[in-house]
C-alpha cells in the first residue's frame, strides 16, 4: 500500500517537535533561509568561545535552546531578498530569550506570526528568569510595541516580510546575578570588544547576503553598530535609527506607535507596505 502524503499541518507539527541536527545544523540546500541560519550558526559558534565574567553570571544562547521557532521564523519569513533590515540590540528576557524570534513578545509570535517550535532548557537558567518558551505569559513591551506596530500597519505578516526583515545584532541574553538584564554596552570593555567586533562581521554578511538596502537601528546602541560595521566591510548601505520602544524610555512611553509610524514615513518604508 502506498504511504498517504502527510496533510501540511502534520508536516509543519513534525518539524517543530523534530530533534535539532548535530551542531545545529541549518538545513539542507542552498536556499537564501539556509545561508541566512548558517551565518547565524556561524556567529554563534563563534561566540562559544567568549569569556564572560561580572557583572555577568548567566548567558543564555536562544539559537540553541530555541532553535526550533526560531529556524521556523527563518524559514517561513526570509525565503527571498530584503529591502530593509530591522535591526536591534540582543536578546531581552521577555522575548527573543523565550521564544527564539527577534523582539519575539509570546503573544505576537504565536498568534500573529504564527511559529511554533519546543523551546528547550538553557543549561544554565537564572531562578527569577525561567525560560517558559512560547508558553510564556509574561509581555516583552518592547515586542509586543514592535510587532504591535507591525500589525498596525499589515492586515498579515507577508505583507511586512515582502520587503522587510528583523534580526538583532547579537544573538546572545546576559543576566546579572540579580536577575537583572544586562545589555551588551555594560560589558567590560575587554569582553565587549570582542562581543561586538564578531556581531559586527556577522550583520555585514547578513546583510549582503539579503541584499538590503536601509538597515533601521531599533535604538541608538544598534543604529550605531551598523554604521560602524557596513563601514568597515565596505558596504554602501544606508543606516537610519528609530527610537527604542523600551518601557525604560519615557519618550516610548508617551506614545511610541506614533512617533515610530512617523518615523517610517519620513524613511519611505510604510509605503513598502502597500506595494
Amino acid at each position: 500500500m502506498a504511504q498517504q502524503a502527510a496533510s501540511p499541518a502534520t508536516a509543519a507539527a513534525a518539524e517543530a517537535a523534530a530533534p535539532v541536527p548535530p551542531r545545529l545544523a541549518a538545513g539542507a540546500g542552498g536556499g537564501l533561509a539556509s545561508r541566512f541560519l548558517a551565518l547565524e550558526l556561524e556567529l554563534s559558534a563563534r561566540l562559544e568561545a567568549l569569556a564572560v565574567g561580572e557583572p555577568v553570571s548567566h548567558v543564555y544562547r536562544p539559537l540553541r535552546y530555541a532553535w526550533r521557532p526560531h529556524r521556523r521564523f527563518v524559514r517561513r519569513y526570509c525565503r527571498a531578498a530584503k529591502r530593509v533590515l530591522f535591526l536591534g540590540m540582543n536578546p531581552g528576557p521577555f522575548g527573543m530569550g523565550q521564544t527564539g524570534v527577534p523582539f519575539g513578545d509570546a503573544w505576537h509570535v504565536r498568534e500573529w506570526l504564527r511559529v511554533t517550535g519546543r523551546v528547550e532548557k538553557p543549561p544554565a537558567e537564572h531562578p527569577k528568569r525561567p525560560v517558559l518558551g512560547l508558553a510564556c505569559r509574561r509581555a516583552e513591551v518592547s515586542g509586543a510595541r514592535f510587532w504591535g506596530l507591525v500589525r498596525s500597519l499589515c492586515a498579515e505578516p507577508r505583507r511586512f516580510f515582502r520587503h522587510c526583515f528583523v534580526h538583532n545584532h547579537c544573538p546572545l541574553l546576559f543576566v546579572a546575578r540579580s536577575g537583572r538584564n544586562v545589555t551588551p554596552a555594560e560589558l567590560p570593555p575587554a569582553q565587549r570588544a570582542g562581543l561586538l567586533g564578531a556581531c559586527d562581521e556577522a550583520l555585514a554578511r547578513a546583510v549582503e547576503l539579503l541584499g538590503v538596502g536601509l538597515v533601521v537601528g531599533v535604538g541608538r546602541f544598534a543604529e550605531r553598530r551598523a554604521r560602524r560595521a557596513l563601514a568597515a566591510a565596505g558596504l554602501a548601505v544606508r543606516v537610519e535609527g528609530l527610537p527604542h520602544p523600551s518601557p525604560r524610555s519615557a519618550r516610548a512611553n508617551a506614545g511610541w506607535q506614533q512617533l515610530a509610524k512617523a518615523r517610517l514615513g519620513e524613511l519611505g518604508v510604510l509605503q513598502l507596505f502597500e506595494e
